[in-house]
């Protein structure tokens, strides 16, 4: 990052957890399943991938591409007539990155029972200008007790990255100064 664009991103100011804090709601019909006669994985993961841009464009106040998923996990099958609600929040910030944690939840739409976990997921987005270079975030602020634990997770979650991806770069320089190739 530049010293211009470091310093611009002293001066942002920052923001708490529940500034951008969102809901996407979509019920499950049978456009959206699998040959197992339940939702598609990839129906869901697109979910989960727009109410994380939702959640990292409200925080940065401007566009925000996915740079990864860290982690999705499926917990139980979603059907056809469930109503999913993919609940997002930013739980970490960088100086232009930001980890958006989401859950999954699901429910039938014609019964009054309590939603059920389904899922979760772990994206980790970067704010971009116009040229779609990096541009500074406004830093996260934790609310609630809940909010400060997913915010000291999000930094074991990026040390781990930044450990696994040192690691496999280390392992392939070695393997070409060895000259052995892909």
């Amino acid at each position: 990052m530049t010293d211009q664009a470091l310093s611009a991103h002293q001066t942002v100011p920052s923001k708490p957890t529940s500034a951008s804090r969102t809901t996407l709601s979509h019920i499950m019909t049978a456009h959206d399943t699998n040959l197992l006669g339940t939702v598609h994985g990839g129906v869901i993961m697109k979910l989960v991938d727009d109410a994380a841009g939702a959640v990292a464009g409200r925080h940065s106040g401007g566009p925000a591409v996915t740079a990864s998923m860290d982690e999705m996990v499926f917990l139980e099958p979603v059907r056809v007539g469930d109503l999913v609600h993919v609940r997002a929040q930013v739980n970490w910030t960088g100086r232009s990155s930001m980890e958006v944690g989401v859950r999954v939840m699901a429910e039938r739409w014609n019964e009054s029972t309590p939603a059920t976990q389904v899922g979760s997921a772990y994206l980790v987005f970067a704010a971009v200008d116009a040229e779609g270079k990096p541009r500074p975030v406004p830093q996260v602020v934790p609310g609630t007790e809940r909010d400060k634990r997913r915010y000291q997770e999000a930094q074991i979650r990026r040390t781990h990255r930044l450990a696994r991806r040192r690691a496999i770069k280390e392992l392939r320089d070695k393997r070409a100064a060895e000259g052995i190739g892909d």
